[in-house]
């Protein structure tokens, strides 16, 4: 990374001390000059790319948290970005940086996190999460691994808009985060003005569920004072074209165990006698929707707020892409009972997001097994309570005539109580949305339409959970911006980057920078 720094100091300062030029007239000729910057720096913004994604970001490994900040605030402060860590105890901490423009009436923060998911590196196809591998292709259309082009003697890197660097955080969210600081060069070398103050909140543990986070910025609202806030969390459209977003749903997790005998029995000598706690847990998770996968439980969409006018005729618009998805993921038959993907992230969810009980495969034992555990989240939409959903699901699990408790059970509960379910909340956050009609918002979709030709896609909400909320309880009205493909991966093994989109995310940072006002 010192290398690079050390270029960057060299070659970007001398800039910000001569003077810029008036911005362009239209975003789109912004978008154009930072496609012809990266053109001729492709080589050096994947390389800066590639040693951020080399260090490991699982929240919980805070050693390497640590590093990953101290990373960043050398390429932020190779940019002449004022640079200050927010210390999170036991955490790592907020990146938080300030790059005022004189000129500027509006200031924006630009939002994303540089920890990742937990990985199994025996899940990714080359075994190594965090060393970033460049293929020719996704690896379902049988991508394979090539070596990173390099600089020659009167020759640039090329990179293929189609390939694909694979590496845990590849898309969420350090590539973001690049793109944005590439964007920030592009237009300090082509003397392009910025028509913003940029501020940066770079969080360590959204991935963990952003415990800290809203304690951390209160403490320090002083330096909070802005106009709007962008979110580059979340992938672009299905469809592939770019997104702009200006909701997302809010999320809880559950932990659900049942209860069987006190330690696994022969399934020869007890089966049909014992109760098998899979069977009983599968049947309990199978009573909590319907076959279109409508939620059976009382009052589940009762708090959902209903939609604004604007919302609506964003829905509407659209783009139909349902049936490639269908075809795309090897889908039959959706869920949903004929409803579109788009309105059903508008809708609170309830997902089995993982099952255990015993063993599978090669490790199976003819055993009928003494637990069986789901892992259960809930997506909220705007109006519901994160506390009120769990206790809805609770009740409906006691009303299915469970004994409901927090701990593991005692030999007294198992002999009193023909049914036992530990249920955990694991905590969780609400939905949040900012209105689709206010001037910023009007503003942003202009800024980002004018730059891709007129073809992003503008919704109410995105179906994933970012903690938005916190933003909006500060005051700040925020919109989403994100840059990555849509089938990258994410929070999955095999985690990959499209160049082309990466490539593409540069060119609207860059427009919003230098056109963005209201």
């Amino acid at each position: 990374m010192k290398h690079i720094v050390m270029a960057l100091v060299a070659v970007l300062l001398p800039c910000a001390a001569r003077g810029q030029k008036a911005a362009p007239s239209a975003p789109a000729q912004v978008a154009q000059e930072v496609r012809n910057y990266r053109m001729e720096n492709e080589d050096r913004i994947v390389r800066e790319l590639c040693e951020f994604l080399a260090i490991p970001n699982v929240a919980s490994d805070t050693a390497n948290i640590q590093k990953n900040a101290a990373h960043l605030v050398e390429m932020l402060e190779a940019r002449g970005i004022e640079t200050h860590l927010l210390p999170v105890t036991g955490r790592g901490p907020v990146v938080f940086g300030k790059l005022i423009t004189p000129e500027a009436r509006r200031t924006v923060i630009f939002y994303a996190h540089y920890d990742g998911q937990p990985v199994d590196p025996a899940a990714w196809t080359d075994g190594a999460p965090f060393e970033p591998a460049l293929r020719d292709a996704v690896i379902e259309a049988g991508g394979k691994r090539i070596p990173f082009p390099a600089n020659s003697a009167g020759h640039r890197s090329i990179y293929n808009d189609d390939w694909r660097i694979y590496a845990r955080s590849a898309s969420d969210d350090k590539s973001p985060i690049v793109a944005l600081l590439a964007a920030l060069d592009a237009l300090r070398a082509r003397k392009i003005s910025l028509a913003l103050n940029l501020k940066v909140i770079l969080e360590g543990e959204e991935e963990a569920g952003s415990a800290n986070l809203q304690r951390t910025l209160e403490l320090h609202k002083n330096l909070l004072g802005a106009d709007l806030l962008i979110t580059a969390d979340g992938p672009v459209h299905q469809s592939g074209r770019p997104l702009v977003f200006f909701g997302n749903r809010g999320d809880i997790g559950i932990e659900v165990t049942v209860y069987g005998p006190v330690r696994a029995l022969h399934s020869g000598h007890y089966g049909n006698w014992a109760p098998n706690p899979a069977m009983a847990l599968s049947r309990l998770l199978a009573s909590m929707k319907n076959e279109d996968g409508r939620v059976l439980i009382d009052g589940y969409y009762d708090d959902a707020k209903p939609l604004g006018e604007a919302e609506k005729k964003a829905l509407a618009e659209m783009p139909e892409n349902d049936a490639d998805l269908e075809r795309e993921l090897g889908i039959a038959k959706p869920e949903g009972g004929g409803k579109k993907l788009v309105e059903l992230i508008m809708e609170p969810s309830l997902n089995a997001r993982g099952l255990r009980s015993a063993y599978v495969g090669a490790q199976a034992q003819n055993v009928v097994p003494d637990r069986a555990e789901a892992s259960l989240d809930a997506r909220l939409v705007r109006g519901e309570d994160p506390q009120k959903k769990f206790n809805q699901i609770a009740a409906f699990i006691r009303r299915q005539g469970y004994y409901t408790i927090d701990h593991e059970p005692t030999m007294e509960e198992r002999r009193s109580h023909e049914r036992i379910a530990k249920v955990i909340y694991e905590g969780g956050y609400r939905a949040s949305r900012t209105p689709m009609d206010l001037p910023v918002s009007k503003a942003l979709v202009r800024v980002v339409q004018d730059a891709t030709g007129g073809t992003a896609v503008i919704a109410p909400t995105l179906g994933g959970s970012v903690p938005m909320y916190i933003f909006e309880d500060l005051g700040l009205p925020w919109i989403g911006v994100p840059i990555v493909n849509y089938d990258n991966h994410q929070h999955s093994s095999d985690e990959n980057l499209r160049l082309g989109h990466f490539w593409r995310g540069m060119e609207i940072y860059g427009a919003i920078l230098a056109d963005l006002n209201w």
